[in-house]
């Protein structure tokens, strides 16, 4: 699908979309629970489906009705089921120390895109205990049981692989530990993570580089209320700095990493500032954008970037650059430099990555553009061009 944004600007209220993230972590703690939950409001986009659908491949069941979900838990799988995690890094991961709970022999597929990932932290817990893990170009073969211990995990590596520990660890009968080794980046992720856990009655005890997991707990069924997302309301917030854009109904009590993004713009807005974006990173694209319209930044831990949906700091130089942006990507570092920008002489490209269309849509309401693979954005926000052109950015979809 290819849009094309005109310049134009957006002014009116809009309500911010509920959280990805959020979402996922009710879903799957409703799953672990005995008896009915409802998660509200759902909004489902490629990745929450592909959680959905996951849940009811293990055995739970999920109905959606008026923008809830009502989800039946309890684990009921057969030797050699297959789950389709499409193109989500979330479902994935969160997912595959659930399987090795039931020493069943498991698949997981996805997109190679989606597999070629790393997963290098759940390699490493197989092998210590001498679990199956076959893995392919577009899939994954997991079995074993998992054991309560101590586990040791790099801190700068996702912290998805924690967050699967957290799901599955405080259902085995002993305690476990995970400690964290080096660095923690993207520690907020792993809070939202614990503020879920607990509303599902399973407490952890977060400690100063580890976390201590009491054995033999119990996920409690409940109704669960799923917070605005931060990340997207980034791009909401970011035409409103051209226009006159109201995002209303954030949690100004979040655990969500990306609520900087409001002190972040403000910095951006008035000089040329250096960001760290090791805890923040799916705000890179956004940071990188509003950069090359104002004076410049300069993007710290950024590493990670490549290992997202596209090597997202490189792509969104290459399309930047388009515009005349002038950027510089190192291993650990993005440089945005000062440039006079203008309009794109060629199309924009997606690279497959929901942020990145996001972020060509701010760009373009300025200076024009066309986005080839703006579907993209169903991965997070399925309504975001809906949602732009009712606040009064001109686009439509072309051939």
């Amino acid at each position: 699908m290819k849009i094309k944004i005109c310049p134009s600007k957006a002014a009116g209220k809009v309500f911010a979309p509920p959280s990805k993230s959020v979402a996922h972590r009710c879903l799957i703690s409703a799953f672990l629970a005995d008896g009915e939950s409802k998660i509200s409001p759902i909004q489902l986009s490629d990745d929450v489906s592909a959680t959905i659908d996951a849940i009811k491949a293990l055995g739970g069941k999920v109905e959606i009705n008026d923008g809830a979900a009502i989800v039946r838990g309890g684990i009921d799988v057969s030797d050699g089921a297959v789950i389709n995690c499409r193109e989500s890094g979330s479902t994935l991961r969160f997912l595959i120390p659930i399987c090795l709970l039931t020493g069943k022999k498991i698949t997981l597929v996805g997109t190679e895109k989606l597999l070629s990932r790393p997963l290098s932290v759940y390699e490493d817990i197989c092998r210590r205990y001498g679990f199956l893990f076959e893995k392919t170009k577009d899939s994954l073969t997991v079995s074993g049981r998992l054991k309560a211990d101590r586990y040791v995990i790099l801190g700068d590596i996702s912290s998805q692989f924690i967050t699967g520990l957290l799901f599955a660890l405080p259902t085995l009968h002993g305690d476990s530990e995970i400690v964290i080794d080096g660095k923690f980046e993207s520690a907020s992720y792993v809070d939202i993570t614990l503020q879920v856990l607990k509303t599902f009655g399973v407490i952890i005890e977060k400690r100063e580089k580890s976390f201590f997991i009491r054995g033999g707990q119990r996920y409690t069924h409940c109704s669960a209320t799923v917070e605005a997302d931060e990340s997207s309301s980034a791009f909401l917030d970011a035409l409103g700095l051209f226009g006159a854009v109201e995002v209303i109904g954030r949690n100004p009590e979040t655990k969500q990493g990306d609520k900087v993004y409001t002190e972040l713009f403000k910095r951006l807005t008035d000089g040329q500032p250096t960001v760290d974006i090791s805890d923040c990173p799916d705000l890179a694209p956004v940071i990188m954008t509003l950069a090359a319209i104002y004076r410049g930044a300069t993007l710290v831990g950024t590493r990670r970037l490549k290992l997202k949906e596209s090597d997202r700091g490189a792509a969104m130089a290459e399309e930047l650059k388009k515009f005349g942006a002038e950027i510089d990507v190192g291993d650990d570092v993005i440089t945005v430099k000062k440039a006079d920008l203008h309009t794109p002489v060629c199309e924009l490209s997606s690279h497959n990555d929901h942020r990145i269309v996001m972020a060509m849509s701010v760009v373009a309401s300025i200076y024009g553009g066309v986005i080839d693979g703006a579907e993209a954005v169903n991965k997070s926000y399925p309504n975001y061009f809906k949602t732009i052109k009712e606040l009064g950015i001109e686009l439509y979809e072309t051939e």
